[in-house]
């Protein structure tokens, strides 16, 4: 395969990890909007309760989409040999692509608790700080999709 093939591959799958990244994130930002005026409540009914887990699977899948598959295809692109969500992080912030590489991080750390197992006494800090990173999380997919449009114009 030549190098413009190989990366017209790349680009290709790139567009369809945005794709589904941007389906996730609609999903997401559903339950956002359903969960987020149940921020302040101390305890949660079972109806409530549901909504929020359906919440963080949803955070945790849009994360995952997002660090596993858009960010390990742009990098197959720049040719940049990234190993570390650290490293990643930091390479976005440096082509302003996110803030701040703390976001990111933040964001991969709260997937990782949202994956393992927590106590029931954690899931009230849990459900808030997704509340809390969904924001964040959709300024990081928005910047990427940003600067994906204007670094690999369509047809170029």
């Amino acid at each position: 395969m030549r190098v413009s093939e190989k990366r017209k591959s790349y680009e290709t799958q790139l567009s369809i990890n945005i794709k589904s990244l941007e389906k996730s994130l609609g999903a997401l930002l559903y339950s956002y909007k359903k969960c987020n005026a149940l921020k302040s409540k101390a305890t949660y009914t079972l109806d409530e309760q549901e909504s929020l887990e359906a919440l963080t699977a949803r955070f945790a899948r849009s994360a995952d989409i997002l660090t596993q598959k858009v960010l390990k295809s742009l990098f197959l692109i720049l040719q940049e040999n990234i190993r570390t969500i650290i490293d990643a992080a930091n390479l976005l912030e440096k082509l302003e692509i996110i803030e701040s590489a703390d976001d990111l991080l933040n964001i991969r750390e709260l997937r990782n608790q949202i994956a393992h197992e927590y106590q029931e006494s954690e899931l009230n800090e849990l459900f808030k700080d997704v509340l809390r990173y969904t924001p964040k999380l959709q300024i990081i997919i928005d910047g990427l999709k940003k600067y994906v449009s204007s670094a690999f114009p369509p047809g170029v």
